[in-house]
């Protein structure tokens, strides 16, 4: 009798182990904390002399103290809000007459990457789901409890890309990519895609699929048309494959993942499933291992007129690459029959060591441009000013 209710107390146990080791996954890493903290903003020394523009541009730190500093989102009073990838903190950047201050609005959350503004209200997109601060900007110093939009996220394991971008679309629908849950695998039906949902969370679909790993996108300011960095898959060499900019002309569109990759090289596994001209190629071929992330288009008066609807990218930059490559910003020219594209800034890069790393880029009202910087934890603000001649 005594085995057996030790035998019953260690299932016991294993069953209360499991159950938490499961739950744990799900949901968030930390308790949410939404009271704001003091941070040190003091501008690091940092070499951005160094960094290389185009003749007339300038760059300079606009905002220190933002640790992971990743996705930029505007709201209407032109509050920058900043999501972060490993640090659980969301913070609100507010200009009081050239003096930025950040005030962390949301702490401890499961890696709020991503940040969207609408009417008023601010969305965080966690691993697992969407939340919604109301009236932000009106409680920067006393932040609301957010309101749960869309739980309807699938869970991730640790080998992932579970941090996720989101943006509204001009059908006034919340866009959230959802990485592959892996270096390359079959995805299944709930990854490697692009979703949208309503912004009450209702109406739930899959817009786009065959994606590994979109952490940006933007849409035509004429066409409406979206587009989309991808991050093309890990170990086949220091030049294959590239990342993708992708062009969505439909609905229900598959760009190849994990079947095909940039449009024209078959998976040495996967590829044996379907031919390359069953999927969607990319527009541009951006280049292997760039770590090509956030992306606009350009919609501002103060660059040349000639910047007018050009997309610019961010690269974060390669980590598993024999010699670096990315750390920059490119732009990329879809006026014309066949894209243009050309560096726009490098220069976090020396000697192959890198400084910094630029993850998304924001337009601001005035025309010029931020991009933020996860590794320094800055905001770098980027001006233009006609070369006289």
């Amino acid at each position: 009798m005594n085995g057996f209710f030790r035998a019953c107390l260690l299932a016991a146990g294993l069953l209360l182990v499991l159950y938490i080791a499961v739950t744990s996954l799900q949901a968030p890493a930390r308790q949410a904390s939404y009271v704001a903290k003091p941070v040190n903003t003091s501008r690091p020394t940092l070499p951005v002399d160094t960094i290389h523009l185009p003749p007339g541009f300038a760059i300079q730190v606009w905002a220190a103290g933002l640790p992971d500093a990743r996705s930029l989102a505007l709201g209407a009073r032109g509050t920058v809000f900043v999501g972060t990838r490993t640090r659980g903190t969301v913070y609100a950047v507010v200009d009081n007459g050239g003096r930025r201050e950040v005030i962390p609005i949301a702490n401890g959350l499961n890696s709020p990457n991503g940040v969207a503004f609408r009417d008023g209200a601010l969305y965080v997109a966690e691993v697992t789901r969407v939340l919604r601060f109301d009236d932000i900007e009106n409680r920067i110093h006393d932040p609301p409890d957010p309101v749960v939009v869309y739980d309807g996220l699938p869970v991730y394991g640790f080998h992932d890309h579970s941090w996720k971008f989101i943006a509204f679309g001009p059908d006034n629908r919340l866009y959230i990519s959802l990485g592959a849950p892996c270096n390359v695998c079959d995805p299944g039906p709930e990854y490697g895609q692009i979703r949208r949902v309503r912004p009450d969370g209702s109406g739930a679909e899959v817009y786009v699929r065959g994606i590994r790993n979109s952490v940006g996108f933007d849409w035509h300011p004429e066409t409406g048309e979206l587009w989309f960095t991808d991050n093309g898959r890990d170990w086949l060499g220091d030049d294959l494959p590239s990342d993708e900019l992708n062009h969505v002309t439909a609905r229900g569109q598959h760009f190849g993942y994990p079947y095909c990759h940039q449009g024209d090289l078959p998976d040495p596994v996967f590829g044996k499933q379907g031919s390359c001209d069953a999927y969607v190629p990319p527009a541009v071929k951006l280049g292997a291992h760039r770590g090509a992330l956030g992306m606009r288009f350009y919609k501002g008066a103060m660059f040349p007129p000639s910047w007018n609807n050009r997309i610019i990218i961010a690269e974060h930059g390669s980590w598993n690459r024999s010699s670096r490559v990315g750390y920059r910003l490119v732009w990329v020219d879809v006026s014309g029959d066949a894209p243009r594209t050309a560096v726009f800034a490098d220069g976090w890069l020396q000697d192959g060591n890198a400084w910094g790393r630029p993850v998304d880029v924001q337009v601001m009202p005035d025309g010029s441009l931020l991009v933020s910087d996860d590794q320094a934890g800055v905001l770098y603000r980027i001006t233009y000013t006609a070369v006289q001649r």
